[in-house]
C-alpha cells in the first residue's frame, strides 16, 4: 500500500495598504532591509544571487525562538510577485513555500497578499496548530511593517540606509571576533558602554542587553539578539532601540587578506521620522538624522574595533 502523501496546509493573510504598490514591491524584494524592518527577522546571509532568483538563509524569532532555514526566492518584478520555498525546514515542519502578490487596487491603494504552504510530520495536528499561530504572528507583524513604513509619507529610501566601517586590526582576527563575541567584557573597557548583560541560551545565539553612553551625556538602553559564526562573523538585531531608531541590525565581519586581518562593522537602520525633531531639535530633517546616525552609530563600531586590536584576548 502506497505512503498517503501528507496534508497541505494553506494560510492567507492581507492588508490594504496607502502607498503605490512598486514601493511595496522593493521592500519585499530586498532582503538585505529585512532585519531592519521586520520585527521577526535577525538576519539573513546571501548564498546566490541573480537579479531574479537567490538563495539565502535566514534566521528568525519564531515562537520566541531563534530558527534558521535556507530558502529559495524567484522575484516577478512585472507581476508584482515574490515567491519562495524552504530548502530545509526546522521540525516539525517538513515543507514551507508561498508567496508575496501586491495587487493595485482602483482608488491607488495596494492590497499585500502573503500565502503559505505547509506539511508536518505525521499531520500532527498539534503541530499544525504550532506552526499557524507562528505563521499568524509573524504575518501579522511583517505586514505591519510593511504597512507603518509605505504610509509614513517620506520615500523608503531616506529612512532604511546602510553603511559599512573598515578597520585594519593590528593583531588576529580570531582575537578581534573574541572580544566581539565576549561582550560581558565591554562595560570594563570600552569609553561609551556603562552596562552589560550577556546571556548565550543556545551555541551561538545571544541576548545582549547594554547601557551606552552619546557625546552629550544621555544614556541609552538596548536590547539585541545576536548570532555568532565563530570566527567568521557575528550579526545582531536589536529588539528595543534607542528613540531615534524603528529598526537598526547589522554586522561584524572579521577576514584576512593579502594585506592582513580586517575588520567590517555594517549597519542597517530604519529612521523613525517622528522622533527626529523630538531628539535633534525642532529644526532638524531626516538629513540631519541620517548624518547623525551614520557618525554616531560609526564612531561606537570603531572605537570597539580599536579596543579589539589592544585588549587581550580573553581566555576560558
Amino acid at each position: 500500500m502506497a505512503t498517503p502523501l501528507p496534508t497541505v496546509h494553506r494560510r492567507e493573510h492581507t492588508v490594504t495598504v496607502a502607498a503605490p504598490a512598486e514601493e511595496l514591491y522593493a521592500l519585499v524584494a530586498d532582503v538585505t532591509r529585512w532585519p531592519a524592518v521586520f520585527e521577526p527577522t535577525v538576519h539573513v546571509r546571501h548564498l546566490a544571487w541573480d537579479g531574479r532568483s537567490e538563495r539565502f538563509e535566514i534566521w528568525a524569532e519564531v515562537n520566541g525562538e531563534i530558527a534558521h532555514w535556507r530558502s529559495r526566492r524567484v522575484l516577478d518584478p512585472d507581476r508584482l510577485y515574490v515567491s519562495f520555498r524552504q530548502e530545509h525546514s526546522r521540525p516539525p515542519v517538513t515543507s514551507m513555500s508561498g508567496g508575496w502578490l501586491l495587487r493595485r487596487l482602483p482608488d491607488g491603494r495596494t492590497e499585500i497578499v502573503l500565502r503559505h504552504r505547509f506539511t508536518v510530520a505525521d499531520d500532527d495536528p498539534a503541530a499544525v496548530a504550532r506552526v499557524e499561530e507562528a505563521l499568524d504572528r509573524n504575518s501579522a507583524r511583517e505586514l505591519g511593517a510593511l504597512a507603518a513604513l509605505a504610509e509614513i509619507g517620506h520615500p523608503v529610501d531616506e529612512l532604511v540606509f546602510s553603511f559599512t566601517d573598515t578597520l585594519p586590526l593590528a593583531g588576529p582576527a580570531e582575537d578581534a571576533y573574541s572580544f566581539v563575541a565576549r561582550a560581558e567584557r565591554w562595560a570594563e573597557v570600552l569609553p561609551h558602554v556603562s552596562r552589560v548583560e550577556l546571556a548565550e541560551p543556545e551555541p551561538g545565539v545571544q541576548w545582549l542587553e547594554m547601557d551606552t553612553r552619546t557625546a552629550d551625556g544621555a544614556t541609552h538602553t538596548t536590547r539585541s539578539v545576536r548570532v555568532c559564526r565563530t570566527p567568521e562573523w557575528i550579526a545582531y538585531k536589536q529588539r528595543r532601540t534607542p528613540r531615534l531608531l524603528s529598526g537598526h541590525s547589522g554586522e561584524w565581519t572579521f577576514t584576512r587578506t593579502a594585506q592582513g586581518p580586517v575588520a567590517h562593522a555594517r549597519h542597517t537602520v530604519a529612521i523613525d521620522p517622528a522622533a527626529v525633531t523630538e531628539v535633534l531639535g525642532p529644526d532638524a530633517t531626516l538629513a540631519d538624522a541620517r548624518a547623525h546616525l551614520r557618525t554616531a552609530l560609526g564612531d561606537n563600531s570603531l572605537t570597539t574595533l580599536r579596543h579589539a586590536t589592544t585588549v587581550p584576548p580573553a581566555r576560558s
